[in-house]
């Protein structure tokens, strides 16, 4: 089981990020921020990123349609933009609602949207002829969230009343209310099952729900601020969490406990997302940034996948300690400020900051506003780590196992047993020794596979 690892961070955005989200084919990533703009990031291969312009205001919300041939943003300017996830960048505009856009999702049907608004309303579109067909009206405040299940059948919202609404989209009513106590839920995501969803609360807790129980199913007092995003892991196991603490969280679902605690932003971190295949997930917040990592985990969840098809997250609540750690964790903190530029291959030491390659290069960023491809070309800083594995940064080693290692001391170390044929021809001392620290190495190993 490795760790998660920072891949590559990206800069072009002029104030915080708002949302991130991956093309399905895993060759994009998009995000969108309180400048106005939307930038499409080419990752697969790495090229020129697209910067489009036309909303004259803040982007709350950027989402690609299943198939990958579209982009919907949400903006405050109280419109909902389609885009061509291209150079063109072709966009059809039409107005949605009387007060800003908060959020939207796109069936995995690729048929309807569905968007929720300031206006307390949460309103269901024809996505391809932009044909409004219905509005959910029983909010009593801001709606901050919707969300359209796996079959497409259910919705969920949240709102500034303090309640997380679930509607039947085909009888288009209500079906059952939840109810957060202190704070209220700013962000919403399904789990693949469809049998029960996540949420993030302004309360610092994020939550899993059950649907067939309509009850809280896990309860996580895990971070120190506001709770922004939340995403599910493909693989229905893992769960993302980003909030204002600076702080990203892991948590394994069947296990009912947080996996890990990821620093490396600075400021509150205001979006993150997971890619289709789950090989990666996105993170950007106030610092302007947007983060891509590698997963790396991803194969041992598969093999607990495995082990475990016929497990479902349980109830439980897990609660942080005072100093608002959570324990059992691990803690990787990446320095932002000393991020690696460049694309050589050595490998930053994890004692000092690593410092900044001057001859770093800029990938250029075509500049698309309205859709016009004719303006001048820009450019924005895309840093990529020395090597895949590297966090480029300071890790703290007094809370970070050396997990990356464990293959390796695995086929190197031998066995106790193999050692003792072997000791026969040197001291007892000697011989004793070794199997003193071959003792030692098989325990650090069950310590590190344990967590």
């Amino acid at each position: 089981m490795g760790d998660p690892s920072l891949q590559i961070h990206f800069k072009g955005h002029k104030d915080s990020i708002t949302c991130v989200d991956f093309n399905p084919n895993g060759k994009q990533l998009a995000s969108c921020s309180m400048d106005s703009c939307l930038m499409i990031w080419n990752i697969k291969p790495q090229t020129r990123a697209y910067k489009f312009t036309g909303h004259k205001d803040a982007i709350f919300c950027v989402r690609f349609s299943p198939t990958g041939e579209l982009i919907v943003t949400a903006s405050r300017d109280k419109t909902v933009k389609l885009w061509v996830p291209s150079i063109k960048g072709e966009s059809l505009t039409f107005r949605a609602h009387t007060a800003a856009v908060r959020w939207l999702d796109v069936s995995a049907d690729n048929l309807k949207l569905c968007t929720a608004s300031a206006d307390k309303s949460v309103k269901i579109w024809n996505l391809h002829r932009q044909k409004f067909l219905f509005s959910l009206n029983q909010h009593v405040n801001w709606v901050r969230c919707c969300r359209f299940s796996p079959d497409s059948h259910l919705i969920i919202s949240s709102s500034d009343d303090k309640t997380i609404k679930l509607w039947d989209t085909e009888a288009q009513i209500c079906v059952h209310t939840f109810h957060e106590t202190n704070g209220f839920a700013s962000h919403l995501d399904f789990h693949p099952s469809g049998n029960c969803f996540a949420s993030g609360s302004t309360n610092c807790s994020v939550k899993l729900w059950d649907l067939r129980m309509n009850r809280l199913l896990q309860h996580y007092d895990a971070h120190s601020g506001p709770v922004h995003k939340v995403a599910c892991h493909p693989n229905g196991h893992i769960l993302l969490s980003a909030s204002e603490d600076s702080t990203l969280k892991i948590f394994d679902l069947l296990e009912g406990r947080p996996l890990y605690t990821l620093q490396g932003h600075q400021g509150p971190i205001t979006a993150a997302a997971f890619s289709t295949n789950g090989d990666h997930f996105a993170s950007g917040g106030n610092d302007e940034q947007v983060f891509l990592w590698r997963t790396n985990f991803d194969k041992c969840t598969n093999e607990i996948t495995t082990k475990n098809s016929d497990r479902s997250p349980h109830r439980i609540h897990t609660t942080s300690n005072p100093d608002g750690s959570v324990s059992r964790t691990k803690s990787i903190q990446i320095n932002s400020r000393s991020l690696c530029p460049h694309s050589g291959s050595q490998v930053p030491s994890n004692e000092a900051d690593v410092k900044e390659d001057k001859s770093s290069s800029a990938v250029d960023i075509h500049e698309i506003p309205n859709g016009d491809a004719q303006n001048p070309t820009t450019s924005v800083m895309c840093h990529f780590p020395p090597t895949i594995h590297s966090y480029c940064g300071v890790i703290s080693s007094s809370t970070l196992p050396l997990t990356s290692n464990v293959n390796s001391l695995q086929a190197n170390s031998k066995t106790t047993s193999d050692l003792e044929s072997e000791c026969q021809n040197v001291p007892p001392l000697l011989s004793t020794t070794l199997e003193h620290i071959v003792a030692q190495l098989d325990i650090l190993t069950q310590v590190i596979l344990f967590y």
